[in-house]
C-alpha cells in the first residue's frame, strides 16, 4: 500500500521530526557543546535519508543552537558566559514587549491561569527543583504574552529560551534565591496588568523581572570570582 500524502509533505514531516528530536537531545544536553552533527549517522538513527536531518540543522543553526565550524561541520553551539548574558539581556526586551502588547488583551481567565502558575511555583520552593522551577517559569511568561498580536516578537522571545536552555539548564541552580524573589515579582507584575496600567508601564516591569535574574547571577559570580 502507498501513502496518498504529497512527497513535500512527507518531507517536511521528517524535517520537522528530525528537528524536534535534535532540539530536545541538545536543550537537554544529552549533545553537549561542541558536540559533532554527522548527518548520515544521525539519519540513520533516526531511520530517514540526510535531506530532512540537513533541514533541521539548518533551522537550529538559525536558533543559534548549532554551528558550522570549517573542517568540522555542523556542531552544538559552544557555551560562552557572554552570550548567556546578551541573550538574558536581548530576551528582557522582546519577552517585555510582548507582554506589554498582550496585556490589555488578557482575560479574568488569562490572569486566573497565571495566578494558578505562580501559586505552583511558590509551593515548589520548600523542596526547590531548578528544572521544574524553570518550566513553570516558561509558562507563567507564556499565559502573560498570549495575546501578543505581533508573531516575530514572540518567535524571538522562544528562541531566546531555546538559546538559554541548550546554555544552562537553569540560571536557578546558581541563585535558588532569586526564585523567591522571582515569585514575589510575578505576582506584582499580575496585580499591575489587572489595574489596568499603561502598557509601557508593564512592558517596563516585565524587563525588569528579567534583568534582576541577570544582576543576581553576576553578583553570584562575582561573589565566587
Amino acid at each position: 500500500m502507498t501513502s496518498d500524502a504529497p512527497a513535500e509533505s512527507v518531507t517536511t514531516s521528517k524535517s520537522q521530526l528530525a528537528y524536534e528530536w535534535l532540539r530536545d537531545r541538545i536543550v537537554s544536553h544529552r549533545f553537549t557543546p561542541g558536540y559533532r552533527l554527522v548527518l548520515s549517522q544521525l539519519a540513520t538513527e533516526l531511520g530517514v535519508s540526510t535531506v530532512p536531518v540537513r533541514e533541521a540543522i539548518r533551522r537550529l543553526e538559525a536558533e543559534g543552537l548549532v554551528t558550522y565550524e570549517k573542517n568540522i561541520g555542523a556542531q552544538v553551539a559552544l557555551v560562552d558566559e557572554g552570550e548567556y548574558v546578551t541573550t538574558m539581556q536581548t530576551l528582557a526586551v522582546v519577552e517585555g514587549a510582548a507582554t506589554g502588547f498582550s496585556a490589555p488583551l488578557l482575560t479574568a481567565e488569562d490572569l486566573a491561569k497565571a495566578h494558578a502558575i505562580n501559586d505552583r511555583m511558590r509551593d515548589t520552593l520548600e523542596h526547590f527543583d531548578p528544572r521544574r522551577f524553570t518550566e513553570l517559569n516558561e509558562e507563567f511568561h507564556s499565559a502573560l504574552f498570549l495575546h501578543c498580536p505581533n508573531e516575530h516578537l514572540i518567535d524571538l522571545v522562544h528562541r531566546g529560551w531555546s538559546r538559554l536552555r541548550m546554555l544552562r539548564n537553569s540560571t536557578f541552580s546558581f541563585v535558588p534565591g532569586r526564585a523567591v524573589e522571582s515569585v514575589a515579582e510575578h505576582a506584582e507584575l499580575i496585580a499591575l496588568i489587572e489595574s489596568e496600567a499603561d502598557p509601557i508601564e508593564v512592558e517596563l516591569a516585565a524587563r525588569r523581572h528579567r534583568t534582576a535574574t541577570i544582576e543576581a547571577l553576576l553578583k553570584f559570580q562575582h561573589a565566587q570570582g
